[in-house]
């Protein structure tokens, strides 16, 4: 039976940029931001890792602007900006222990992927990437994923401009879905677990519950069965990384689809372009986004697999889940071909300037989701009319 048919219900959550984890991605963003700012030939694998009152950097940096970047001040501020800015927090941005352990590029690496004469850049690793994208919404996104940072990315500006005075920084959403026929029918649940003041809890499940409804209703999905559960341990004023430690890169399901299709494995913040973790699942996410756009197919999920220092990818796989108007091996063929799409790493860099963030910077990536937002480069749909033209749509 096709999937496209199959009735069932998935969900998908999102964390919050209070959370401790998406904490870690913005830091080591905002420091790879930096870095490509200062040379744009950085290379950058930057980790960061926090617990109560305590933040650290490790991981490795190439950087000719390196000593005047500062990697505390940019914590410093990124947490700052992000609200966490009250002792009583046990995390507060002018208080925190601070330690940086980075260091520069393994000459082993750099040996394989540096471009340089009769050398093409080759991959910042080994391993294989996912895009994908579907007609489910109009991000071309599945709905969980969508609804669940719809809510959060609101909540927290409701927090910002002390709508709802009592919230802290830290917050989960979770969403479920009801698919009919493949296509969204009705949001079954919802679930917010929120950092706050201490206030009542009535209070909280009353204010939040009509933020979730304002916030979804225009999915007209939301009925009278919906149920909603907020804080549903009772109490969540414990929160950040007093109340869990966070890392870099352990939020990978929220960053890309919410669990719908396959991930690679790779984490992809605080990962210059040149890492294929990070770039290629960008430009996976851009070639399915046209082939669906295009009316190829209803679903489109895209694997491509990389050797260390090898430009050329080893393999390219096309699954449609059945959706497909033109064969999946005739799909495959072409993108093979590199005629209209290249996934060699010095081309898909360039194609989706990646080195040079215009109107976007890679913290902007960090919470949220990195896919279906209009900002970003790979979610441009600049190859339909030529994917429509080359096959016949």
């Amino acid at each position: 039976m096709s999937k496209l048919t199959v009735n069932h219900v998935f969900t998908s959550e999102s964390v919050s940029e209070g959370h401790p984890d998406k904490i870690c991605d913005q830091v080591s963003d905002a420091i790879l931001d930096a870095c490509i700012k200062a040379d744009p030939k950085s290379r950058v694998a930057c980790e960061t890792a926090t617990s109560t009152n305590f933040l650290v950097n490790i991981g490795e940096i190439t950087c000719s602007g390196w000593d005047k970047i500062g990697p505390e001040k940019i914590a410093r501020d990124v947490v700052k900006n992000i609200g966490y800015d009250k002792p009583e927090y046990e995390f507060c941005s002018s208080t925190f222990e601070y330690l940086c352990r980075i260091h520069g590029q393994s000459a082993d690496i750099a040996m394989g992927v540096n471009e340089f004469a009769e050398h093409e850049q080759g991959a910042g690793d080994q391993g294989m990437m996912f895009g994908y994208a579907s007609t489910a919404t109009p991000e071309f996104m599945p709905a969980p994923i969508v609804f669940s940072h719809r809510l959060l990315d609101r909540l927290q500006d409701i927090r910002k401009k002390k709508v709802i005075p009592y919230l802290r920084p830290d917050s989960k959403s979770q969403v479920s879905v009801r698919y009919i026929n493949g296509k969204p029918a009705e949001i079954t649940s919802v679930v917010i677990s929120h950092q706050t003041d201490e206030v009542p809890l009535e209070t909280i499940r009353k204010d939040i519950i009509e933020v979730v409804k304002d916030t979804l209703s225009s999915t007209g999905l939301l009925n009278d069965k919906t149920e909603y559960y907020i804080n549903p341990t009772g109490r969540f004023v414990i929160g950040g990384p007093h109340g869990d430690a966070g890392l870099t890169g352990r939020k990978i399901i929220v960053d890309s689809y919410g669990g719908v299709g396959c991930h690679g494995g790779g984490a992809f913040s605080g990962k210059d372009p040149s890492k294929v973790d990070r770039s290629a699942a960008y430009y996976g996410r851009y070639v399915a986004k046209n082939i669906v756009a295009a009316g190829l197919a209803e679903k489109c999920e895209l694997q491509v697999a990389y050797a260390i220092g090898v430009a050329k990818p080893l393999s390219i796989n096309v699954s449609t889940f059945g959706t497909a108007k033109v064969a999946e091996d005739k799909i495959q063929a072409f993108l093979e071909s590199d005629e209209l799409f290249n996934f060699r790493p010095a081309a898909l860099i360039k194609a989706l300037g990646l080195l040079r963030p215009s109107g976007w910077c890679y913290q902007d990536t960090a919470a949220y989701g990195h896919f279906g937002r209009e900002k970003f480069p790979w979610e441009k749909t600049d190859k339909v009319d030529d994917l429509r033209k080359i096959f016949k749509i």
